[in-house]
């Protein structure tokens, strides 16, 4: 069983990764959104100017873009990362 300051460790490394892609991601999709469209994405979704469609497929796209890229990030992470910040698992 991994002691508590490894534990500690991962859950602290994982908030900082996940953190870090949620960033990236969004910025990516943010100039994605802006060379496919021509146009900036909707600031917000409630906004009565932005067309309906757009502002759902502006949250599935920016939903779905950074749940995945967060799950692998932080899968990576605990498996390469974690490893060699806590040492081997016994």
């Amino acid at each position: 069983m991994p002691d508590k300051g490894s534990e500690t460790t991962n859950k602290a490394l994982n908030a900082v990764v996940g953190a870090a892609t949620a960033f990236i991601v969004r910025k990516a999709l943010n100039f994605a959104w802006t060379k496919v469209t021509g146009h900036e994405p909707p600031g917000k979704a409630d906004d009565p100017d932005v067309a309906l469609g757009e502002a759902l497929a502006w949250t599935v796209a920016v939903g779905a873009g950074v749940a995945v890229a967060r799950v692998l990030a932080m899968r990576f992470t605990n498996r390469h990362v974690g490893k060699r910040l806590t040492g081997p698992a016994e």
